[in-house]
């Protein structure tokens, strides 16, 4: 079976879909240092590198191919920005449409934050893509999933609006269960790769971490705000929280290394212990030398890319790249059910045109 990717970024998405048994023939991305990572690992697709838009006709000469996957930039809908259905890129979920209307494809997954599907400020939204994909004959579904419950150590909710031509083709939540893998926990998948700056953990991130003088305390250590910046700790024994996009500077999140690899007590939660009981000020200044930044080679594992998938560009685009990223084996769990779904309606179809053929009599 063959797919069409759109706004494929650094190719995550694709990663999943290919794994669940789908050929990449076509993809566009805006991004320059998208596109040479996508490149990079993805040798036999054609990329169209530009605004979509403009590439509208390229696109077009897929019709009738089995898949069209996307995720359209999702700043506009996102809970970390303004969430205005107004923003320009909250419009590019249209942009994906009209790809869908030039080729019509057997099948389509477009993936988005959870705000998308959940919120009542983007219901309109929705009902133009339902509108717009039902005209065309499309059955369809719309489904919020996490991550960590399909083997990937981390908790990312996703809304995928997913369609399927022809009727009864309805997806649902529990065409998911039986994918559900429980996620091992954060340590579990990172300890392998040794101290930030190892051999296989050296791509490390020098951006400070500074005690905050006015913290924001939570019920747990891991919320809140005890740090200046927005990037937060991770509690190695559970689920890595939704890695950003904005990752790089302070907004990158912060792991406790003595307590990762030398089984010291967890700095973060003797800290916020003191401070909710009073037994210690808000201090400020630097942190201890243990806490530091999340690496990229860490984010990578967290996303559930493969080990020995190459990035290109800057740390601060590379960072982008795969905090943009749909988490690929969410991915190839999606693309599976649309397959399974697929493969039947074919069986079905191959079996109802067996029964109409006449019978010979000799």
């Amino acid at each position: 079976m063959k797919a069409v990717s759109l706004f494929c970024g650094a190719g995550g998405m694709d990663v999943g879909v290919q794994n669940a048994g789908f050929e990449i023939v076509a993809a566009n991305e805006l991004d320059s240092y998208a596109c040479k990572t996508y490149r990079e690992n993805h040798k036999e697709t054609v990329l169209y590198e530009g605004d979509i838009e403009q590439n509208m006709d390229a696109l077009g000469i897929h019709v009738g191919v089995d898949l069209v996957i996307g995720g359209p930039p999702c700043q506009g809908f996102s809970v970390a920005g303004r969430m205005d259905p107004n923003d320009p890129r909250s419009k590019l979920v249209f942009s994906y449409c009209d790809v869908v209307e030039r080729i019509v494809p057997k099948a389509f997954i477009m993936e988005n934050v959870k705000a998308l599907g959940a919120l009542e400020k983007f219901k309109s939204i929705r009902e133009e893509i339902f509108r717009r994909m039902s005209v065309l004959g499309y059955t369809l579904s719309m489904v919020i999933l996490n991550a960590k419950d399909f083997g990937v150590p981390q908790s990312r909710e996703r809304v995928f609006i997913i369609g399927l031509l022809g009727a009864n083709n309805l997806i649902t939540h529990s065409d998911f269960e039986c994918k559900k893998e429980k996620a091992i926990s954060l340590r579990e998948a990172i300890i392998h790769l040794g101290p930030a700056g190892s051999e296989k953990n050296s791509r490390i991130t020098k951006a400070k971490i500074t005690l905050a003088d006015k913290p924001v305390l939570r019920k747990s250590p891991y919320a809140g705000m005890l740090f200046n910046g927005q990037g937060r700790p991770l509690n190695p024994d559970a689920w890595s929280s939704t890695l950003p996009a904005s990752m790089g500077g302070n907004r990158t999140p912060i792991i406790d290394e003595g307590h990762l690899y030398d089984d010291m007590p967890s700095w973060v939660e003797e800290h916020h212990k003191a401070l909710i009981e009073k037994t210690k000020k808000a201090q400020y200044g630097d942190a201890p030398k243990r806490l530091r930044r999340l690496t990229i080679d860490e984010a990578i594992i967290l996303q559930s890319f493969p080990s020995d998938y190459v990035f290109i560009g800057p740390q601060s685009k590379v960072f982008s790249q795969i905090g943009n990223a749909v988490p690929c084996k969410l991915a190839q769990v999606v693309a599976e059910v649309v397959k399974d779904k697929l493969t039947r309606q074919t069986v079905d179809q191959e079996k109802n045109r067996l029964y109409q053929l006449p019978l010979e009599i000799s």
